[in-house]
Parts: C-alpha cells; structure tokens; sequence
C-alpha cells in the first residue's frame, strides 16, 4: 500500500533564467560577482561591528543579525543557481528542493521581524530619547531577535511539515532558478487546500503584521511634536 506522504519522484529540476547557452559564461560572471560583493560586503559589517567597542549598541546589534540573514539568504539560492549554470545541471534533489524551500522562507521571514525590530529600535531612540538606555537594554534586544528567530522557525516548518504529506507525480519541471514553496504546491497531485490556509495564515503573522509595526513606528517618527 502506498503512503500518502511518499513522493514518486527524487529529483526537481530548475529551468533557472531565461538565458542563452552561448551568454551563460556572461551571467555567470556577473552572478558570482554580485554574490561575493553581498557576502564579502555583509560579514565586514558584522566584522566590523564585533571589533569596534563603539558599535555595540542596538541599533548595531539589530544590523548584524541583518547581514548574517542577508549572507544566508543569499546563499541559500545563488550558489546552486551559479552550480547549474556552470555545468548545465538543472536537477536539485527533493530533499535538497525542501531544504532549499525551507531556508528560502525562513530567512525571509527573519528579515522582516528584524526589520521590525530596528523600526522599535528607532522609534524608542527618537521619540524616547531620554528612557532609551532603560528600555532597550541588552536583553530587550537578545530577547527580540530570539523571537524573531523563533517565530520565523514556527512558520516555515508549518509549510514544511504540510509540504511533506503531499505527493508529487510525474510533472517535476520548476520555471525558476530555486525552489518555491508556491511553484512546489502546483506540482503536486495532492490536495493543497490546507497548505494554502496556512500560507494566508502564515502571512498574516510574518508579512502584515510586521509591515504594520513598521508603518506605525516611522509614522509616530515622522509624526509633529
């Protein structure tokens, strides 16, 4: 009997972007070197901010986490882009795909409640100058980038947990250079209503709620004493 979780298929495979054979070493080259620049670029400022005694301070604190989940990000994408375009390889493993999908929304996830935080950060700083130092001390701030990294975990393996009982059938062809959790839910032969609910659901939590936050500190910011 076969289960309903199991996948018929161990591969994806990545059309990546609509490039021709013949430019390929081209974008190749352009890639490689927008994604060193973006890592190299992000762990000096983390060097930087860990060196510099001056730097440890909130706003600091927040903007390294930021670069470590913009290093990761990057990451998590670019460098199986630039494998497959190197040597014409378009297949990724399932596993590898899930994986791959996985990071893709952690790391974008965290991104957005970090951003939050730097928005509260600026907030305090500008419209309570005076109570700064009391309100966001060091585990204030420890304390908002765990639930960040929290919350963002709880969200992203919803989708993984509910990606992994559907079944994928014959069609394994993904239109993009990564594996999204949306293109990933078209290809399956199973029901994806659930997942769907919990993609709006999600959304509401990691999207609109920050977005909101944000709205609402630089508009007490830009706000008339």
């Amino acid at each position: 009997m076969r289960k309903e979780n199991q996948s018929s298929i161990s591969e994806f495979l990545l059309l990546g972007l609509p490039i021709q054979p013949e430019q390929h070493g081209m974008f190749f080259t352009l890639f490689l070197g927008m994604y060193l620049t973006t890592v190299l670029g992000n762990l000096l400022i983390i060097l930087l901010i860990r060196l510099d005694s001056r730097l440890h301070t909130p706003m600091y604190f927040f903007l390294s986490h930021l670069a470590l989940t913009d290093v990761s990000f990057s990451s998590v994408t670019v460098p199986k882009m630039l494998i497959n375009m190197h040597f014409q390889d378009q297949s990724i493993p399932y596993a590898g795909g899930i994986i791959q999908m996985y990071f893709f929304i952690f790391f974008t996830d965290l991104d957005n409640f970090l951003l939050t935080s730097m928005a509260y950060d600026q907030y305090v700083a500008i419209c309570h100058p005076l109570h700064y130092t009391t309100i966001m001390k060091e585990r204030v701030c420890i304390l908002l980038v765990a639930v960040s990294w929290i919350v963002s975990c709880a969200s992203v393996l919803s989708h993984t947990l509910l990606l992994a009982q559907l079944c994928f059938c014959a069609d394994n062809t993904i239109p993009h250079f990564f594996c999204d959790l949306g293109v990933l839910l078209k290809l399956s032969c199973s029901d994806t209503s659930l997942n769907e609910l919990v993609i709006f659901t999600a959304g509401v939590v990691v999207i609109a709620l920050p977005l909101i936050c944000i709205l609402i500190s630089y508009g007490h910011i830009g706000a008339p004493v």
